[in-house]
């Protein structure tokens, strides 16, 4: 069964070859990674492009021409690995905050589901400990609000850190996400949702990043709040299987 994991990049030099490190040390046979750099200006390109040296065979490169967001680059992977043969699709962040020694958990948990995603709201998951309770409260009721605008059944509605079965990416109507921000990954659990797609959520801890700077702006946050309303009406004709 063929693996592989979407990593997006944007200035990520000093977190990529330790992730890489760490994805190909676990205990998965055919773990394999699919890197998309948005034309970082620290040479994280470049540096994805050496290490293809280091892991021959399974990692791969794409390389976009500037900053386009995260949800494009998601879309994008997604597309590339549906010409492919990857019979699971993941997607995590690129700064550690996502664990990789989670990942054969998550993997172990499309036994039970279609999508199984690390979440910090269930029991046994948790937010970065020094984080300061205002952004706490903020993804707490972030997750809340969307949860129950879309009525989700799942907690952690805006976690990164999933597997799908590939059928499922097959069925979601791609050419139509428009969402750039972490609202992306809320949108797309909702498509998973009206198409009748189950979940098994797995707890994890969530790590604020060591290097690099966070992407997080006003301005996708913004985004969140009006496009989680806007989603029903968008997929009024998307119905369950």
């Amino acid at each position: 069964m063929k693996i592989t994991i979407i990593i997006p990049t944007y200035n990520e030099a000093e977190n990529l070859p330790p992730l890489l490190g760490a994805l190909f040390n676990l205990p998965l046979q055919d773990l394999n990674v699919l890197v998309i750099d948005d034309n970082s200006s620290d040479g994280t390109g470049q540096i994805a492009d050496d290490l293809k040296k280091k892991y021959p065979g399974r990692l791969e490169v794409l390389h976009r021409e500037g900053k386009l967001g995260l949800g494009s680059a998601y879309i994008a992977g997604f597309k590339h690995l549906l010409k492919g043969k990857s019979a699971v699709i993941g997607q995590m962040d690129a700064d550690f905050s996502h664990s990789p020694d989670k990942v054969p958990a998550l993997i172990a948990g499309l036994q039970q589901s279609d999508i199984a995603l690390g979440s910090r709201y269930i029991p046994g998951g948790a937010l970065d400990r020094n984080w300061p309770l205002w952004r706490k409260w903020l993804s707490t009721f972030g997750n809340f609000y969307a949860r129950t605008i879309l009525r989700l059944p799942i907690r952690d509605t805006t976690s990164g850190f999933r597997v799908w079965h590939r059928e499922v990416l097959e069925a979601i109507p791609l050419d139509r996400v428009r969402s750039n921000g972490y609202v992306f990954q809320v949108e797309m659990a909702y498509l998973a949702h009206r198409l009748g797609y189950s979940f098994k959520e797995i707890p994890i801890y969530f790590q604020e990043r060591q290097w690099g700077e966070s992407k997080m702006s006003f301005r996708i946050q913004l985004e969140a709040a009006f496009r989680v309303w806007a989603l029903p009406g968008m997929y009024r004709d998307i119905r369950r299987k």
